[in-house]
This record gives C-alpha cells, structure tokens and sequence, in this order.
C-alpha cells in the first residue's frame, strides 16, 4: 500500500513471518512478546488472524504450535482466509529458532507506531487545510491523540531489586538527616506534616471541599507557607480565579488587612506600612502562578515538564480538577474523562518525581445526609465528585470541613470550633489517616497552626520595628520599585 507520497507504508514481511513462525516453534516464545505485539501491530491481515489465533490459545492455556494453531483458524473460520494450513507450515519451516524474537517484534512495534503515526498526521494535516477548523481546537486535538498514541506503546521495564535498595536506602539516610523527620516538601502545617512527613515526591494528593470551605484558601496557604516563608519553588495552576485575584488573597493573608480593604483601597496608615514590609518579602518568593482558562491535561504536562527544567519547581497546585479538560480525545462521558486526568496527573506526578496537589469539588448530596451531630455533613470518599478514578489514583485524600458554617459551634468533647477547621485526611496511602484541627482567619481567607502568633509586622513605633514604617495615608511610592522578573515562564 502506498500513500499519496508514493512512499510505501513501514512494513516487513519477512520479519513477520519470522516472528508467527518462532511463536509456533519455541513454547515460552509468546510470554516474551505479549507486551511489545497486538494483532494490529502486523501490516499482513492474514498475520494479524493467525497472531489472534496464537495470543487465543495461550489465553486458555493450551499448547501452540503449527496443528493447534491451524485448528484455531479452523475453529474461527479464517484458516482459508490465511492462505490454509500449507502456509501456516511455511511460517514454521523458515525458522530455526526464537533466539532474537523480542527485537524483531520490537522493530514490527515500531512500524506499526510509524504507521499509526502517518495516518494520523494526515488526519490533522487534512484538518489543518479546513478553514472552517478552529487552530486552537486542532492543536488540542493533535496533542491528545498523539498523547494517547505513545502511551498506548509504552513498555514498563523491570527493574532489580538492587538498585531500587540503593535508592530506597538513600532517601532513608535523607530523612534521618533532617531534624524535623520531614522527607517530603513541609506544608508548615505542623501537625499535618507530622502526619504526612511532607507532601511526597510522586504523590497525588486530592484536597475536596464543599464550596465556602476554603479549598482554595487552604492552597494558597500553603503556597505561601512553603514558596513565601521557606523559598520552596511552587507552581499554581488557578483555572478559576485571575492571578491578580489569586494575588490579592496572598496580600490579605500574609498582610492580614482584610479583603475588602485590599479591593477597595481603603487602608490605614499603618496598613500601608505594613503592606509595603511585605511586599518586600513577598516579591522574591519562587511562586509562579498560571491562570490559563480550561487547561488541557496536555498543557498542563508540557508547562509541568518547563516549569521543574526552567524554574526547578518542587511541588504543583492545581485549583481545580473539575475545570480541567482532556480535549482532543474522545470520551462517552464526562466521568470517563475525568478518569483521563486523574490517571494523567497521577502519571505527571510520578514522571516529574514532584508532589501535584490538585482541588475537587464534593458532590451535592453531601448536604441531603444525616446531619445528627454534624457527623452526617463530614465529608467522605464517596461524595467526590464525577469519578470514583480520582479516589483510586490518588495517594492521599484531604477534605477542609468546618463545622461553624453549619452552625455548629462545639465538638463532641465541648471544645469550642468558632474560627476551626478541620483537615480532615481520608485516604492515605503509605499512612495514617487523622483528622488536624487548624485556625482559621476567616477576614483573611488563612488558615494556620492552632494557637500561633500573628505574623502582621510590630505597629510603627514598637521596639524591634525591621522596616521604617509609612506614615503616609497612601502607598509608599518605592513600595513597587524592585525590578520585574527578566523571563517569563509561559
């Protein structure tokens, strides 16, 4: 078959032959090459029948060889089809043995790849001179399909224990290195990295809230516990909130000036002050945010992949799944494609060698429960919304519940939950699951260790003030004058 090139389709028949031929021969051969071949990956169609045939039989376990498998073909009706049992006789009689089988169906891989390539690209290409086809539209597409592509030809190697040991071990001397046991990236949530050992290099971790919780909140708490306060490089993927809105929250919570100040202006002097002391502190942070509109789970792992090259980021934050997209691939629902990216993230994450921590919304009914006590409103593993994937995928699984929005101001042991809330750790994977009891600022949208100090910088006047204090009733005018970054990450 030729294309419109002239050019023949990647092909080798002999090698082919050579393959069907040593499978029929050698009684372990087919066990060596299971994971590298499928039918398809023959160009002959008659050689695609008679490896159907052959990956049948070893399914059910019965012996293969040239009359098993001619009897298969018989047994299907496709043996006159395959050129009868004289040719399936020629296959085994032009092989002397198995010896380079796994490299020869390797190279058949291959040009099956070569050609699923081709006529894919020509797809696009035949697109791409449509101008009724939207650009954009079409390079998701292309992305998604060839993104389904190379992993449907993946092949996992094995891999010995030994070095495995060796990097197992070392982590362990890294860990019994650092004073605070902490392997991972410290969230500076102290009872939660306790828990945790910090956010874990490979890990998904899913934080859910129901909407007014303060998901987002909780995030950006952290990021700016571990990018502002530890210089820890972060990236936050914000699909819902403009990076001037995600910004000006940061401002409220590590200011603590409220947020309507922070919209309106309206600050007193000492609020100024003190916004133009932090500012200072905030403007060095490693903190890159992106607020590209339905980001495509592709976009996403060509930026991720950038981003720890260029900017040698340690952890992601994504807010929120949900509004994720898996474009360019087609999907029978929106749960099945929901499933796509959170196997996806969960591969980015472990390719990347990074924690990704990514939000997701709880499913209405939360609200329709039980409430007796409150415990009926906690959330569980089943009220994640639109896939169940994401629960499998996930290493660990994180709800923000606070109890005082639904009026419920006291725990079972009495203690008072004004200004509490709980992060509540559900699924685990290589821990323990607890319930962390944190304050929260509700005027700064904040979250922080129960019972710490202020971080607002001492008023104008006190002892100890590290910066000259503005006593103006407006911005300093330096308060902006540190130069903008000289690259940018997108």
């Amino acid at each position: 078959m030729q294309d419109n090139y002239g050019h023949l389709q990647p092909q080798d028949i002999k090698l082919e032959e050579a393959v069907l031929g040593a499978l029929m021969i050698e009684k372990d051969a087919i066990d060596r090459v299971s994971e590298i071949l499928e039918p398809e990956s023959f160009y002959e169609k008659k050689h695609q029948l008679i490896f159907t045939a052959i990956r049948q039989l070893n399914i059910e376990e019965r012996p293969i060889d040239m009359l098993t498998v001619v009897a298969e073909l018989q047994r299907e009706g496709t043996l006159d089809e395959v050129g009868g049992a004289f040719y399936i006789s020629q296959l085994t009689g032009q092989v002397v043995s198995s010896a380079h089988i796994e490299y020869h169906a390797l190279l058949i891989s291959q040009k099956a790849t070569a050609r699923a390539l081709i006529s894919y690209t020509s797809d696009i290409q035949t697109k791409a001179f449509d101008p009724t086809v939207d650009v954009d539209d079409l390079m998701q597409e292309a992305e998604g399909g060839l993104f389904k592509l190379s992993q449907k030809h993946i092949k996992q190697d094995y891999t010995p224990i030994a070095p495995v040991l060796q990097d197992a071990y070392k982590l362990l001397k890294q860990a019994a290195a650092q004073k605070d046991g902490l392997s991972g990236v410290p969230s500076n949530f102290y009872e939660l990295d306790k828990v945790t050992a910090g956010w874990q290099k490979s890990d998904l971790i899913i934080l859910a809230a129901r909407p007014a919780m303060g998901k987002t909140a909780f995030a950006l708490s952290m990021a700016k516990n571990i990018a502002i306060d530890q210089k820890i490089p972060v990236a936050f993927f914000s699909l819902e909130m403009s990076k001037v809105q995600l910004v000006n929250r940061l401002i409220s919570s590590v200011c603590e000036i409220s947020g309507e100040k922070i919209r309106n202006g309206q600050l007193l002097p000492h609020e100024w002050g003190q916004l133009d002391y932090k500012l200072a502190e905030m403007k060095d942070a490693p903190l890159i945010l992106d607020d590209t509109a339905q980001l495509s789970v592709f976009e996403l792992r060509t930026k991720a992949r950038r981003l720890v090259k260029d900017h040698h980021i340690q952890m992601i934050m994504i807010d929120y799944l949900q509004l994720m997209n898996a474009t360019g691939m087609h999907f029978s629902s929106r749960q099945e494609e929901v499933s796509m990216i959170s196997r996806s993230l969960k591969g980015l994450a472990k390719e990347l060698n990074i924690p990704i921590l990514a939000l997701s919304q709880l499913n209405r009914n939360l609200t329709s429960r039980d409430s007796k006590e409150g415990d009926g409103l906690r959330p569980q593993l089943s009220d994640l919304r639109e896939s169940g994937a994401i629960e499998q995928d996930a290493d660990m699984v994180l709800f923000v519940h606070r109890p005082e929005y639904y009026h419920i101001y006291k725990d079972a042991h009495d203690n008072d939950l004004h200004g509490k809330a709980e992060i509540i750790i559900a699924k685990h994977r290589n821990g323990a699951t607890k319930d962390i009891r944190l304050d929260f600022k509700k005027e700064y949208a904040r979250f922080q260790n129960e019972g710490s100090d202020s971080t607002v910088v001492p008023l104008p006047g006190e002892d100890g003030v590290p910066f000259r204090p503005n006593t103006k009733s407006g911005p300093s005018d330096d308060a902006f004058s540190y130069p903008a970054p000289t690259d940018t990450p997108f």
